[in-house]
């Protein structure tokens, strides 16, 4: 009985790696790699930039509705606080089948519950919570005695806020949209999960389920190559703002 297990193993394995000597010259890497890198891209870009728009007020909110923030408010603060962790706490799988059923049930003309656009959105959903409570982190870093020579100078609360935190934050700022941006693309990996593509469906779909053991070789080092990418890129930004 162990004898058949093991050979049942060793045939499995011989079957996912060999890949009928195709190896790197796979027809689904040669005609779908490139869409899904693009698909993967917009989803990416377009999740990063609506987050960032939405997520950064909200952190700011966060940070200067608490107790001595310029706009102290303990009530929003604490019913804010609330929907955010929420938002935090509800694993992403579950946050996009619930905004994927939200969509259907809305049932917009342009907008289908199915594609990269949808799972964009949910994605938005997933990652503007975790992207506010970054942002109130990186205000609450900033010296207090700043706030308070901008407020004596006669500064209004919304010059304090954008002109003093956010910018002294900055370089922290651009360093969480990295780490937002890098979070992001993990999560678009599980776009097949829910009818969307990019290189999560293609590793999924012609990789794991096809034992294409290279189609889920390169889609990894696409990733790796993207994340690295990503990160370079932040690292220069953050410091050339960074006049500290």
């Amino acid at each position: 009985m162990l004898n058949e297990s093991v050979f049942s193993l060793q045939t499995a394995l011989t079957s996912f790696f060999a890949t009928e000597g195709t190896w790197l010259q796979n027809p689904a890497i040669e005609k779908m790699l490139l869409p899904a890198i693009w698909e993967t891209l917009l989803m990416v870009f377009v999740a990063t930039l609506a987050t960032v728009i939405i997520g950064l007020p909200l952190g700011v909110f966060l940070s200067e509705t608490r107790k001595g923030g310029v706009i102290a408010s303990p009530i929003a603060n604490r019913i804010t606080g609330i929907i955010v962790n929420l938002g935090r706490a509800i694993p992403f799988i579950i946050l996009a089948i619930i905004v994927l059923f939200a969509i259907r049930a809305i049932n917009l003309p342009w907008l289908k519950a199915i594609g990269w656009p949808a799972f964009t959105i949910a994605l938005v959903f997933s990652a503007v919570p975790y992207f506010a409570r970054l942002i109130e982190s990186n205000l609450l870093s900033v010296a207090q005695g700043k706030v308070e020579a901008a407020q004596m100078m006669g500064a209004s609360r919304l010059r304090i806020m954008s002109g003093v935190l956010v910018r002294e934050a900055l370089p922290s700022i651009i360093q969480s949209i990295t780490i937002l941006a890098i979070t992001i693309i993990g999560y678009s990996a599980m776009a097949p999960a829910v009818g969307a593509g990019g290189l999560g469906a293609l590793a999924i779909n012609y990789g794991y389920q096809r034992y294409n053991f290279d189609v889920i070789v390169v889609v990894v080092v696409v990733i790796l190559l993207l994340v690295q990418l990503v990160q370079m890129i932040g690292d220069m930004l953050s410091r050339l703002v960074d006049h500290r």
